[in-house]
């Protein structure tokens, strides 16, 4: 995963068990933007706890209950502005769901982070694999195709309530 020159990628976090490497994230956003020919978009990503997720699941999906990863598109509303960038929309991940998927799938909390941003940015490109089964292949070999151009996982997590406590101790 080398430089790769893009719009601004806007994180924030809302847990407080788990500390992000802001650089990574944004250099592994950039990377997944690049592969799909949305180097120009600008995103934002938002880390939220499950009851947070599952507010926002219930509001805007009819869903009462937590989920991994939401994707808000914003690409219908192109701007009128040919020098502006396009505002692809916004990628919000449960990091408690995600800390559990990744053990049930035994691995790293990073690989489960990425996996999930790859799985955002592809619907906010249009990508949705709730529409038929067709879409969901091409969605689902697109992920694959991105998962396997990664060199090695990113180390998004800079450390996490169980690694604290481990140092306490």
């Amino acid at each position: 995963m080398g430089p790769v020159a893009l719009m601004p990628v806007h994180v924030q976090s809302h847990v407080r068990r788990v500390t992000f490497n802001q650089a990574r994230v944004d250099q592994l956003a950039g990377a997944i933007l690049a592969d799909v020919g949305a180097a120009a978009g600008e995103l934002g990503i938002l880390f939220v706890g499950d009851r947070r997720m599952r507010g926002l699941n219930r509001r805007y999906r009819d869903k009462d209950r937590t989920t991994d990863v939401l994707a808000f598109a914003m690409r219908e509303s192109l701007t009128p502005y040919p020098f502006a960038p396009v505002i692809l929309g916004d990628v919000v991940i449960a990091v408690p769901t995600a800390t559990r998927q990744a053990k049930q799938g035994q691995r790293s909390l990073d690989e489960e982070l990425t996996v999930l941003l790859v799985h955002g940015i592809l619907h906010l490109c249009g990508y949705d694999h709730e529409r038929n089964e067709k879409e969901a292949r091409r969605m689902h070999r697109r992920e694959r195709m991105i998962l396997r151009s990664l060199a090695r996982w990113p180390k998004l997590v800079e450390k996490s309530a169980r690694a604290r406590k481990a140092r306490r101790a």
